[in-house]
């Protein structure tokens, strides 16, 4: 089988039909080694300094620093000092790590210190809170034991692939993205035949920035008698007058059936959870292998709960994010440039063509520009983009070096709208 490298995708190289996994291996280095070569390659590069509006990174054995649009960590509380000074004093208490399971020996009072605090940024009870290691885990662990072969999960097409990892035990069906027409006749179809149906969306959309219409999905959900599962990973403490994320605008904090979410963006540092309620965050605890089996969360997790509290302690931090969100996607959109639908932190330079698009990250990079060329299967094929996240750590110099290197972008390669 021949691939053609200069249109290919990772997706390609997954299953090639009558290739071992050596072979596999090696043709999909060959197509690393060519990318590298055209300077396309902007994956696993090297940091040398921490999450920030800028980033030191080893490219070629040549370390400098680039402003840096990777990173999720929207507040910028990774660099908080208190966070910092929380997580430091909880390694100072409890060592470096915790050594077991949750159900033998690994639950700690920090563990439970943690779940109460989330508990009650959401309004919610203690016992309805399920830690993960990860927010990755926290969704697929939670699909994988409760959804089974009896069962369906309706997914929005724009959902994590964690999401679509948890469902390999279930039936499953995609309706497009935020497509309420489309949902209803899945729901009404599935209606008497599976024992237990659960809709999947997210509060705001990873590659497109945009939210779910999770009001109306909610109403929709509940007139079929389904459960609604939400994962928030990238709206709380960017989204709501509070900061509790895309379902305060709704008012659904306490109605949808489970939220799911990470420690991993704006609490700037490791970690996931489920919220649902009781009976069911304890049928978690003891069912879900990702649980049951994976030893629990660092003591630097104290650094967690103290995000938390700056999210009400220091609103500065969200106004300065919003400032900089409006700065930056009005210097593009008035540059013609295609930002789609954004409504939050995330915001993607939409180009289509992938050839180009690889070229575009190669410039940004010479530029000292630091960003995600995405392609399928994140994305669909004729969708390739360069996304882009803005943090309240970014300052207006950084935006406007990224807007003048765009302009020249667009003036060599013309990717503005038509």
């Amino acid at each position: 089988m021949i691939i053609d490298f200069t249109t290919a995708t990772f997706k390609d190289f997954e299953n090639i039909p009558d290739y071992d996994i050596s072979q596999r291996a090696d043709y999909f280095y060959e197509f690393l080694e060519h990318m590298t070569a055209r300077g396309h390659n902007n994956y696993r590069l090297k940091n040398t300094s921490g999450t920030n509006a800028t980033l030191s990174i080893d490219i070629a054995n040549q370390n400098k620093e680039y402003v840096s649009f990777v990173s999720s960590d929207y507040l910028g509380f990774s660099q908080h000092p208190k966070v910092k000074k929380a997580a430091i004093e909880g390694i100072e208490k409890y060592g470096t790590g915790t050594g077991a399971s949750p159900l033998i020996g690994g639950y700690f009072d920090y563990h439970n210190i943690l779940e109460r605090r989330i508990a009650q940024f959401f309004g919610r009870n203690e016992d309805e809170v399920v830690l993960f290691t990860t927010g990755y885990a926290a969704n697929s662990a939670t699909l994988q034991i409760l959804m089974q072969k009896e069962d369906i999960a309706i997914l929005d097409m724009g959902v994590h692939a964690s999401v679509h990892e948890g469902c390999a035990f279930t039936n499953k069906k995609t309706f497009p993205h935020n497509n309420l027409e489309a949902l209803e006749h899945i729901l009404k179809m599935s209606e008497n035949l599976y024992r237990t149906k659960l809709v999947v969306i997210d509060g705001v959309y990873s590659q497109e920035g945009d939210t779910s219409r999770a009001s109306e999905i909610y109403d929709l959900v509940k007139k079929y008698n389904a459960y609604l599962m939400v994962d928030d990973a990238h709206g709380v403490g960017v989204l709501g007058e509070t900061g509790r994320g895309a379902l305060e605008y709704d008012d659904l904090l306490q109605k949808v059936d489970f939220i799911a979410g990470t420690s991993s963006k704006t609490f700037g540092n490791l970690g996931g959870y489920m919220i649902t309620n009781k009976k069911i965050a304890s049928f978690l605890k003891f069912q879900s292998r990702q649980h049951i089996f994976s030893v629990t969360a660092p003591p630097s997790s104290a650094g967690i709960v103290k995000a938390i509290d700056l999210i009400d302690e220091e609103p500065i931090w969200k106004e300065k994010l919003w400032n900089n969100i409006n700065y930056f996607k009005k210097g593009l959109d008035d540059l013609g440039l295609d930002t789609g639908i954004t409504c939050s932190a995330i915001i993607p330079v939409k180009i289509g063509d992938q050839s180009k698009m690889w070229d575009i990250g190669r410039i940004l990079i010479e530029h000292g520009v630091y960003t995600n060329p995405i392609m399928y299967p994140a994305v669909a094929r004729k969708d390739a983009r360069i996304r882009m996240t803005v943090t309240a750590r970014h300052e207006k110099e950084h935006l406007d070096k990224t807007l003048n290197v765009f302009d020249d972008i667009n003036k060599k390669l013309h990717i503005a709208k038509k």
